[in-house]
């Protein structure tokens, strides 16, 4: 498996994943987290326009898609019913999903995001159990609770060297 940035032409590609993601997420006790439309077609573009969002491939296939960043992210100011390991500079991954055709896709695409800092937070839906145990096999703590823009309470995870 080999990571790289995603490009416009893979737009189509990584708006079908997340439609699917959503499908999935409904059928396992998830609906809530990216209801019916997140994320739109616009934030993918801009995800890809900014650099920050890449694709896992598979002999040439396009497997998964993340969102990664290196920097302090807003919705994680503050955060509530514990704390961070730490203040040190960290990266971010949001929107993580796999087309399912490959055991262990998505604990790839996180450990190349770890090894890019070596210090990593996400978060997730209360209602995300898969995400959530892939995160702690993964070595990720729970560090307490954060609410994204809209409101929306989310999991907190960080995992540091």
């Amino acid at each position: 498996m080999e990571i790289r940035r995603s490009t416009m032409q893979d737009l189509d590609i990584l708006c079908k994943m997340y439609e699917d993601a959503r499908q999935f997420m409904a059928c396992h006790g998830n609906p809530h987290q990216w209801g019916t439309s997140y994320p739109k077609r616009t934030l993918t573009a801009s995800d890809i326009e900014s650099g920050c969002s890449y694709v896992c491939e598979d002999h040439g296939r396009i497997i998964a898609t993340f969102y990664y960043k290196e920097g302090p992210d807003d919705t994680y100011r503050r955060i509530y019913g514990g704390e961070w390991l730490n203040e040190h500079p960290y990266g971010v991954v949001h929107r993580i999903t796999s087309d399912q055709t490959v055991k262990g896709t998505a604990s790839f695409c996180l450990n190349w995001a770890f090894e890019q800092c070596g210090n990593l937070k996400i978060d997730t839906h209360r209602d995300n159990r898969i995400m959530q145990h892939m995160l702690e096999k993964n070595g990720f703590k729970y560090c307490g609770i954060i609410y994204t823009d809209d409101g929306s309470e989310r999991m907190a995870y960080q995992k540091a060297e």
